[in-house]
């Protein structure tokens, strides 16, 4: 990963001057404390009922190990996870999976898209997207792939960021709080979209 300016991201309300300065995006460094506003992140979302891959109520603990594990990946150049920062808070998150199969060098997938409940509506989301696509082309990628949760998820988010549908997978996946759910299956073109 690239060096970063320093922050202190912490998992708390900003003040409103903070939020009128815009998300400032990211990538994340394996700090003790960036572990941590990610844990409590990802504990927040899947207490809401965000389908990322985890069931409520999940422990902080659990929750720090994953981010670890991801991080150590991030370091070893097969993800980027990115923050976006509103002030000093770490507000949302995705990470840009790049370590795939050797007969898939010309894709990268998005996943464990998060924005924290008070930030939501705000477009970190988006900006999150949008440079996650920035760097998986400076990678000399041409597709990206995602999944979203049916019910519940960021269907209508990646739509309008130029994601095609490509279908639907009935009773994929569990739901935070039990009962299963359908995934749908997004692809998208980029950087001149050659294969």
């Amino acid at each position: 990963m690239t060096a970063s300016p320093p922050c202190s991201p912490t998992f708390s309300p900003t003040s409103p001057e903070a939020a009128s300065a815009g998300p400032r995006v990211r990538p994340l460094a394996p700090d003790m404390a960036t572990v941590e506003a990610l844990a409590a992140l990802l504990v927040a979302t899947v207490a809401g009922g965000g389908s990322v891959g985890f069931m409520h109520p999940l422990a902080s603990e659990a929750a720090r190990r994953f981010w670890e594990g991801a991080l150590a990946a991030a370091g070893r150049g097969e993800r980027t996870v990115l923050g976006a920062f509103v002030g000093e808070e770490l507000a949302a998150t995705v990470t840009l999976v790049t370590g795939l199969p050797e007969n898939q060098p010309h894709r990268a997938e998005i996943a464990k898209m998060m924005t924290a409940p008070a930030h939501r509506g705000r477009g970190l989301a988006s900006a999150l997207l949008v440079e996650a696509e920035r760097r998986a082309v400076a990678q000399g990628r041409s597709l990206l792939v995602l999944d979203t949760a049916e019910e519940g998820g960021a269907s209508r988010l990646y739509e309008r960021h130029g994601f095609v549908h490509g279908g639907t997978i009935p009773d994929y996946a569990l739901k935070p709080q039990g009962g299963l759910t359908a995934t749908r299956l997004y692809w998208k073109r980029i950087g001149g979209g050659g294969a």
